[in-house]
């Protein structure tokens, strides 16, 4: 068998991130609700939808409040960690690809739409937490930084002399 079995190994996808300054600025508007909205379009969302502060704080998390399809939603806002950056992304129109990427078949580019720093969550049967699988989920950028970061000569050295003393 060559392990060619007509299927493609890998798909190239290119992303634009560079909006820059003139990419819409999300941040603050940008919720993860409890549910699945089938729908993809226009909506006035500002219209329905208005969150707003309780001023109670649990697990050092300032609580909001707001209603979808009348039932109340309890969310709280928190930041992205340092160093990173939320993108909203969308496939890139044909007309604004360049001749080069024409030529490919299956084109597959995607750009920058937007960008933002914060996310509100919400759950709707109980309040947010710092027990919550959302907010948990951040600890993984810690563990990722920690597991991808270069090991410095003196950290092997270091660990070099302790595995010997053992």
């Amino acid at each position: 068998m060559d392990g060619n079995s007509g299927s493609e190994v890998g798909t190239a996808v290119s992303i634009d991130l560079r909006g820059g300054e003139s990419a819409v600025d999300l941040t603050g508007q940008i919720h993860q609700l409890p549910c699945c909205i089938k729908y993809d379009g226009p909506c006035s969302v500002s219209h329905y939808f208005k969150p707003k502060s309780t001023g109670v704080e649990v697990d050092g998390l300032s609580m909001k409040e707001a209603h979808f399809r009348g039932r109340k939603l309890q969310g709280t806002t928190i930041p992205l960690p340092q160093g990173y950056s939320g993108f909203v992304i969308g496939k890139k129109s044909s007309d604004k690809r360049k001749a080069s990427d024409m030529s490919e078949e299956k084109p597959n580019n995607w750009e920058m739409n937007a960008k933002f720093k914060d996310i509100t969550y919400w759950n709707h049967d109980s309040l947010p937490s710092q027990d919550d699988a959302f907010l948990r989920s951040f600890h993984w950028f810690t563990i990722a930084e920690a597991l991808h970061k270069p090991v410095a000569d003196e950290d092997l050295k270091s660990a070099s002399i302790t595995q010997e003393l053992l």
